[in-house]
């Protein structure tokens, strides 16, 4: 693995480009391209009104809300979230991620390398 020490802002933002997604972009934080052993750190970023596909995977998601406010939805219910919050998605779990406030609603969110 790289050592890296930069601030987020010098890693490219992109939009998240999938079927059932509305105004979201990603920051790959730590990635393949760091050669990270275990895990990957994105940073996704969702504009008021947007949202993220409903979908699952067969590996698990740990999120913790940087700022704003919404909504995530695990296999159909609907949990408020906002700045401070933890969420943990098991694996195979659908889940949505949704924007329902005034600002962006911004997350860092943790996978395992697959």
């Amino acid at each position: 693995m790289k050592a890296k020490a930069v601030h987020y802002t010098e890693i490219v933002e992109k939009p998240v480009e999938m079927e059932g997604v509305k105004d979201v972009t990603i920051r790959w934080l730590i990635s393949v391209e760091d050669n990270a052993p275990n895990f990957y750190m994105r940073m996704f970023t969702v504009q008021p009104g947007g949202y993220t596909p409903y979908h699952s995977h067969p590996y698990e998601h740990e999120v913790f809300i940087l700022e704003g406010e919404g909504i995530v939805v695990i296999e159909d219910k609907e949990h408020k979230m906002k700045e401070g919050y933890v969420i943990a998605v098991p694996p195979d779990v659908k889940h949505q991620f949704k924007n329902t406030g005034n600002g962006a609603l911004r997350f860092l969110c943790l996978i395992p390398k697959r």
